[in-house]
């Protein structure tokens, strides 16, 4: 190979790794104090971005993600908000626009799980399902939609979804409907924006290393389950979290309305 090839292919190289990088990004992660939103922070910030850590319980560990980000190079603010609440979200936008100077990236992660079949589901619960998964995303977006189209090419929405808003399951029909409708408002969102640049996609993980997921990953219950999933193991918020830094990078700017699943297989 020539001197010259080789300049070539360092060139294409450092071009290629350049689209992924999100520096000069601003990055708002809602649900960021644990599981996949932390490792969805960590992730984004590790690409260049300044993240705002948004909690609505866990101030602390909100705390110590930024810290270690701060420790790691990176640059990052917590900002506890609760996503339900149309107020609050827009005073938490604010927050993050004042003291990041932007908006480029949304990452609706913010999700509760509350299991029960149908016969025994209360409707409390499925309001409370509905309020944070559903109407949370959609009131982020709506509040975060201004400064995304002023970010044009740069503009991401992002939103968490779950296998299961795809495929159902037993004993998670309340999840299922908030998560599927999550899919609906991705698809409508990318359609409204497009013309202005700001792409919006979901990713849908599976069965992922979570607290939210440990009690039904032990022992046989975790063994029947990785018979079903072609990859024979549980995944890792990291993993996800790699998923939604792509969507976020300039590399993916001719992507939107997509469905990005990360589960191993356990639906294709």
């Amino acid at each position: 190979m020539t001197e010259q090839t080789h300049a070539s292919a360092a060139t294409a190289s450092d071009s290629s790794l350049a689209s992924l990088l999100l520096t000069g990004r601003v990055a708002l992660v809602t649900g960021a104090s644990r599981g996949i939103g932390r490792a969805i922070a960590r992730t984004l910030a590790a690409r260049g971005a300044a993240v705002a850590v948004n909690y609505s319980q866990r101030e602390d560990a909100a705390r110590e993600l930024c810290e270690q980000i701060v420790a790691d190079g990176g640059k990052a603010i917590a900002v506890g908000f609760d996503v339900a609440s149309p107020a609050a979200v827009d005073a938490g936008i604010q927050q993050v626009i004042a003291a990041l100077g932007g908006l480029h990236i949304l990452v609706n992660n913010a999700g509760v799980s509350i299991d029960a079949l149908l016969m025994r589901a209360n409707p409390d619960d499925f309001s409370r399902l509905l309020d944070i998964n559903l109407k949370g995303a959609f009131l982020c977006s709506k509040a975060a939609a201004r400064h995304l189209l002023r970010a044009r090419a740069d503009g991401r929405i992002i939103n968490i979804s779950s296998v299961v808003g795809e495929q159902g399951n037993a004993g998670q029909a309340m999840y299922a409907a908030a998560k599927a409708g999550v899919l609906g408002l991705t698809k409508s969102l990318a359609r409204e924006l497009a013309s202005r640049g700001v792409t919006v996609n979901a990713v849908t993980p599976g069965f992922i290393d979570t607290d939210m997921t440990a009690a039904a990953l032990k022992g046989d219950a975790r063994e029947a389950l990785l018979k079903q999933i072609p990859l024979a193991r549980i995944g890792r918020p990291e993993e996800v979290a790699e998923a939604v830094a792509f969507l976020a990078a300039p590399a993916a700017s001719y992507i939107t309305g997509h469905v990005l699943r990360v589960n191993g297989g356990l639906h294709i």
